[in-house]
């Protein structure tokens, strides 16, 4: 039944994950593919500078014949970033006047173990010889230019060295910011106050623009910059089996399993083809009609479909069970045994020594001490085998000692052959020694798993010629009657959905729920598609996507479908303060509490550095303004995070000098220390940039 385990893998979806490095060594080999073309000889500028389509595109081929498995749209966004972030901090290393020399360079050189540890370029003792380097290079002249590309990037890397130690050296706290530090965390305020909420205006009586919120992104225009941006609407008209074509499969099925009557032209009579049940060679029938192979492989119970699992584990030998519906196949299955022990779970506790092929010990110790040590914990072990958990949190050198050692199931030969040996050849519950090149193990068979070998007939459930071509014929006809009328109403007319809009932007790849779709994200940006453009796409797996332009944002503003959740709940409490101050009246706080249907609140020994009003949160302006008021002060109306208040200064108690604010300073030079990753976005952010990729055709 280890068919099933294909047929999950074939509809398995693998996402790889590609980590970007700013300063990654590119290969000189220089590739002339890539999936470009355009009239343009620049793909962009960054301050000026212009970025060449050549250049650009020949670094792309070479991220994209990198053997990651990445796509050409991936790679030149890759691609893009780097020469961004190469090109800006380049500037910086020109206005510096940064210069390195050759023993620098070298230094970058042999950090890359693909050079400083290579055979080729070491002494006797081992270590790196610049001599060898150089004679290596100087006897090949075939790779001088591989070399020129290297060292022009360990040029860059050794600058970016060099400029990073100068940030961090120039990133300083004086003893004023300690003593500040302290005095908010250790002054106190005490206070009352008359609090009007938001929370008693609705959100209903109070109503927010779209003007409004445009304007408030323009005012704060760095915090909702962004690309430009395409919101598209669109039809999926999947090609997908009908119920006609189901039922011809469960037909042909049930024609296979009791066998058939067929024409023989040679001798003019009918043939009575033998069906699954009666077949003689049974994997020779199942490779003859499967449309995925025989495979031998005996399977648990817990590995079966869970619908069918308990009546196909427990067939007879030659035995059938089916039709059933597996995935998107329908399978018939005949037993063809059982076997015992085809899994087995275990527990281990590692024991390994220096040398072992561990990366993580939990301590260092000869290969002696680590046997010595092993056989003191099976003693343990053998003695009180409730322990065998607590020892394994304790001792184990392996992962799986956060799990007590629980290795879970596995099958025949998935372990290293004496592990192997030991669980495979003994019984549940018995607990021993082995050692492997991993160390020694001491180990706990604590289950093991019958399997079942079935022979499955598995057809595939899929769309017919026949209702392929009705979907295309029905996408075609959407296509060309939505180019002219309005969208919805004619997939309404149709009988077809119109999904959730999906904002693009132009170098994007994914599509929505639809995954990478390059051509429809591509298709929006062209110059010539405008709002309400129509077009079919016939994308593989899924069916035909029609889709259409809603709306073209050029604004150079995050679009307002993802501002609005932000920005509309500033602007509606900003409203509801207005509302709330109009209210407010009255030279105390009692009478200011009764016109707001409030009553006056105290706060006892508030700080600066944890702003925070009992049941009600953070609320620093109400905080900060109660330490700057007078005693005994009513201050005017504070719009805070959560509503408008009215304060009144109790006292406020200073903490005791100190002469030395070192530990405060220490804190936070420590919080200063990642303040250098915040260069290269600023950089960015003050920057020209532009940014003309989505003219070349990927």
């Amino acid at each position: 039944m280890a068919v099933l385990s294909n047929i999950r893998q074939r509809s398995a979806l693998m996402i790889a994950v590609i980590a970007f490095a700013l300063f990654a060594f590119i290969i000189g080999d220089l590739f002339n593919s890539g999936g470009f073309s355009s009239t343009s000889k620049d793909v962009g500028s960054i301050n000026g500078k212009d970025i060449s389509f050549e250049d650009f595109r020949i670094k792309v081929g070479n991220v994209e014949k990198s053997g990651q498995g990445i796509t050409s749209t991936a790679a030149a966004n890759r691609v893009w970033d780097q020469e961004v972030s190469v090109a800006l901090l380049t500037s910086e290393f020109d206005k510096l006047g940064l210069r390195v020399g050759e023993k620098h360079i070298m230094e970058v050189l042999k950090a890359d173990q693909n050079i400083g540890k290579n055979p080729m370029f070491l002494n006797a003792a081992g270590m790196f010889d610049v001599a060898k380097f150089k004679e290596y290079f100087k006897s090949n002249p075939t790779q001088a230019q591989y070399l020129q590309e290297r060292e022009k990037d360990a040029e860059l890397n050794a600058k970016f060295q060099i400029y990073n130690t100068l940030i961090k050296s120039s990133l300083f706290t004086t003893e004023s910011e300690g003593k500040l530090k302290y005095e908010m965390e250790a002054n106190k305020v005490n206070f009352a106050y008359v609090g009007g909420l938001y929370s008693t205006i609705k959100d209903s009586d109070v109503k927010v623009t779209d003007a409004e919120i445009t304007d408030y992104m323009k005012k704060n225009e760095k915090k909702f910059k962004a690309d430009e941006s395409r919101e598209v609407e669109y039809v999926l008209i999947e090609d997908k089996a009908s119920k006609e074509d189901e039922a011809e499969v469960k037909t042909k099925m049930e024609r296979l399993l009791s066998g058939s009557v067929v024409y023989n032209q040679a001798t003019a009579k009918n043939d009575t083809l033998a069906g699954f049940k009666s077949a003689k060679n049974t994997i020779e029938f199942v490779n003859s009609n499967s449309d995925v192979p025989y495979d031998s492989t005996y399977i648990a119970k817990k590995d079966l479909p869970a619908v069918d699992a308990d009546k196909l584990f427990n067939l007879a030998p030659g035995e059938v069970y089916g039709p059933y519906v597996f995935g998107k196949y329908y399978a018939l299955s005949k037993s063809l045994g059982k076997k015992s022990g085809v899994n087995a779970k275990a527990s281990h506790i590692l024991i390994s020594y220096e040398g072992a092929q561990v990366p993580n010990q939990k301590e260092k110790r000869t290969k002696e001490e680590a046997k010595a040590k092993a056989e003191s914990i099976l003693a343990q072990v053998q003695a009180n085998p409730d322990s065998f958990m607590m020892l394994a949190f304790s001792s184990s050198d392996d992962s799986s000692a956060q799990q007590g050692g629980d290795l879970g199931y596995f099958g025949q030969n998935q372990m290293v052959k004496p592990f192997n040996d030991f669980v495979f050849n003994n019984g549940i519950g018995k607990v021993g020694l082995v050692e492997t090149p991993f160390g020694f193990h001491i180990i706990k068979i604590t289950d093991k798993q019958d399997g079942i070998r079935l022979a499955t007939i598995a057809l595939k459930i899929e769309a017919s010629e026949a209702t392929s071509d009705k979907m295309f014929t029905q996408a075609t006809k959407f296509e060309m009657e939505a180019a002219d009328k309005d969208f919805g109403k004619v997939a309404k007319e149709m009988g077809l959905k119109v999904e959730a809009p999906v904002t693009v932007q132009a170098m994007d790849e994914n599509f929505g729920p639809l995954g990478n779709q390059r051509s429809i994200v591509r298709w929006a940006f062209e110059d010539n598609t405008k709002v309400g453009a129509v077009k079919r796409f016939e994308v593989a797996n899924l069916g035909h996507v029609i889709a259409t332009v809603k709306n073209i944002d050029d604004s150079g503003l995050v679009p307002m479908s993802q501002a609005r959740a932000y920005v509309e709940p500033i602007l509606k409490n900003k409203k509801k303060a207005e509302l709330i101050k109009a209210k407010m009246s009255g030279s105390s706080l009692e009478a200011i509490a009764k016109s707001v249907g409030s009553t006056v609140q105290q706060a006892t020994d508030v700080t600066m550095q944890n702003p925070v009003l009992a049941g009600v949160g953070q609320e620093p302006k109400v905080v900060g303004t109660a330490f700057a008021l007078a005693a005994n002060k009513l201050s005017a109306p504070i719009e805070g995070n959560t509503g408008v208040y009215v304060v009144k200064n109790s006292s406020v108690v200073k903490a005791p000098a100190l002469k030395d604010h070192a530990a405060y300073v220490a804190q936070l030079k420590a919080q200063a220390a990642g303040d250098v990753n915040r260069v290269l976005p600023a950089l960015k952010d003050n920057a020209e940039i532009e940014d003309n990729r989505k003219q070349f055709n990927y």
